[in-house]
């Protein structure tokens, strides 16, 4: 299913043997090593928060082999990730090749930032990344910026580019992978049974790596979060109130990403899987794209959750879809 279709997108048909959306999203922990970016130069990149908490927020920067003048591409990751998740790691390198400087970026408290930082990102941490873009140095930014989020990442991508202000304004497109745009629906999703392998992985790492960071602790809190049986129960005690929300209901219903997609200007390529086990789908059928025309959308029957690996190449397909929206902005401005 295609929605406003400026650019020809290549058709994704799954290779064997990842036939089922379930195939498709395991896909990504079942292919062994992790991908290398050994051969591209890196710098890692620091930057501070704007909410005078002190935290500081950190990056890596991949440089190509050769400047081919691309725009910088900022990488965001899901929930329970970093910028070392594989599926961001294979991005960064299909672009690499493609002449991209590439920045993945850790969301505050993700990786290498759970040492400096106080607060721990949400789906709501549009702020982190207005502020990441605002700070990035000019001489990387000569060529505009182009950012691609994935899952959770996503979500915060497309809330901040449907909010008014911040630096939004340099970015000259983006790519959505995935994205909860309905965080109560997408809870809800998880709990079911048939995920439970889903809910059990997602959950313990976000207990342990919250218990494992700087984030400041009351014993009540630990404990709630210790005692927590599913990931409503963590964000009600935790996620909720650590960022000034009432509830887990009212942190879902103020951060979805759906809430902002009328407010998007900037051409972004929204993507998703149908047969997504982890983001459902109804969400994005009941959404009249007719009131967000800064998007296009790919909703391909099959693919999984961050999927996508298809017929014909090796390189996941929503890769080579962002390149080609990436090169259509490009010869746009």
């Amino acid at each position: 299913m295609m929605i406003r279709p400026e650019v020809a997108f290549p058709e994704f048909r799954p290779r064997l043997p990842w036939w089922s959306g379930d195939l498709q999203t395991c896909r990504n922990s079942l292919g062994g090593r992790s991908v290398s970016l050994a051969e591209f130069e890196a710098r890692r990149l620091r930057v501070p928060a704007s909410d005078g908490s002190g935290d500081c927020q950190q990056a890596v920067l991949n440089s190509p082999l050769t400047d081919a003048n691309q725009p910088l591409l900022l990488l965001v990751h899901g929930l329970a990730g970093s910028e070392d998740s594989d599926y961001l790691r294979a991005s960064a390198r299909y672009f690499l090749k493609h002449g991209y400087a590439v920045l993945r970026v850790n969301l505050r408290g993700a990786g290498p930032s759970s040492t400096t930082c106080r607060v721990r990102y949400c789906a709501g941490s549009s702020t982190d990344l207005s502020d990441l873009i605002a700070d990035l140095p000019a001489e990387l930014v000569g060529n505009g910026v182009v950012v691609m989020g994935f899952s959770l990442g996503a979500n915060i991508l497309l809330k901040f580019l449907g909010e008014p202000g911040g630096a939004r304004r340099r970015v000259l497109a983006a790519v959505s992978v995935c994205a909860p745009i309905d965080l109560a629906a997408t809870c809800s999703n998880i709990l079911r049974w048939r995920n439970t392998g889903y809910h059990r992985w997602f959950l313990s790492h976000m207990k342990a790596e919250t218990l494992a960071s700087a984030v400041s602790l009351d014993a009540g809190t630990r404990s709630g979060i210790t005692r927590a049986r599913t990931i409503y129960e963590f964000d009600e005690c935790f996620t909720a109130p650590s960022h000034g929300h009432a509830s887990a209901d009212d942190y879902y219903r103020q951060c979805s990403a759906k809430e902002f997609l009328e407010g998007i200007n900037v051409p972004t390529l929204v993507i998703t899987a149908q047969d997504d086990p982890i983001v459902p789908f109804a969400p994005y059928r009941v959404q009249d794209w007719r009131r967000a025309p800064a998007l296009t959308c790919l909703f391909p029957r099959s693919g999984g959750h961050v999927g996508f690996h298809g017929r014909g190449s090796t390189t996941p397909w929503h890769d080579r879809c962002a390149h080609r929206w990436f090169q259509h902005a490009a010869h746009r401005t």
